[in-house]
């Protein structure tokens, strides 16, 4: 049988590069499991390469040459299959995010970037780089209402966000632009697009306090956590742990307010935002 050809960077070379490695373990006749062992990996995590999910890195791609007689096709690729628009630490879980079924995440200090405005986005930006200068500001900008795209769909993916209540009031870009992004969010869920909590002060001590959570499911791999933290992420795939973070979420999204009394909420602050903005 002839050998892969190396694949176009123009063609989603992760989903390629994730095809190309199950058809030749298959012919290999090892199971997800026997390939991910000798690399201290899991059967997830080999499926969550096969389906395009996860970065093949290049110390797996040598590997996985070497096992599977692959002629270094997978080492010549991964390079290209790796390269993204987004910071290293983001990269896997933004292209995750981009063929996810399902969404859930919880917000504990600033709007979740699928629904962020450009406003919001650029303000959010400019303060994590005070000097930079405005065309990368531009360019970051331009990345993340990219992102948003994926809610031009009318069903999928499920979004469903819980925002602690200190998203609403930290007047992120000034109070114009807190009502503009405010009113986005409230009017997404009054058209039944997304699924929005807000978890009130009032609530006390929470099982997420200690930050960001964003969890992952698909159509043809097992589900990821995307745990965020000050300039670096991580992304989970033991089942155990990912188990775990989807009973913090759940146990945040029963400490929130109800979807209805949280849009009311939404809306309000974005009303009360829009007017004392006016001189």
């Amino acid at each position: 049988m002839p050998a892969p050809k190396d694949l176009d960077p123009s063609a989603s070379p992760r989903a390629l590069l994730g095809a190309e490695l199950r058809h030749a373990r298959e012919k290999a006749g090892l199971s997800q499991e026997a390939l991910g062992g000798p690399l201290f990996v899991s059967s997830s995590f080999i499926g969550q390469l096969e389906a395009g999910i996860r970065r093949m890195h290049l110390e797996y791609a040598r590997q996985f040459d070497k096992i599977l007689g692959t002629d270094g096709f997978f080492t010549r690729n991964c390079v290209a299959a790796a390269e993204s628009k987004y910071p290293d630490h983001f990269a896997e879980a933004a292209e995750a995010e981009a063929i996810a079924t399902t969404i859930r995440e919880y917000a504990p200090s600033l709007i979740p970037g699928l629904l962020q405005t450009e406003a919001y986005a650029r303000a959010v930006f400019r303060a994590h780089r005070p000097t930079a200068p405005e065309g990368v500001i531009d360019d970051l900008v331009s990345a993340r209402l990219e992102r948003t795209g994926l809610l031009d769909d009318p069903t999928t993916p499920l979004l469903w966000v819980v925002l602690d209540e200190s998203v609403l009031w930290r007047m992120v870009g000034g109070r114009g632009v807190m009502a503009e992004a405010l009113a986005h969010i409230a009017a997404l869920g009054a058209r039944h697009r997304i699924i929005a909590q807000v978890l009130p002060f009032q609530a006390g001590a929470h099982a997420a306090m200690s930050g960001a959570l964003k969890l992952m499911a698909f159509a043809d791999a097992p589900p990821l956590a995307f745990i965020d933290g000050l300039g670096t992420g991580r992304l989970e795939d033991d089942p155990a742990t990912v188990a775990r973070h989807e009973l913090t979420y759940d146990l945040v999204g029963a400490s929130a307010l109800s979807p209805s009394d949280s849009l009311a909420l939404i809306e309000s602050v974005a009303e009360d935002c829009a007017h004392e903005d006016q001189p």
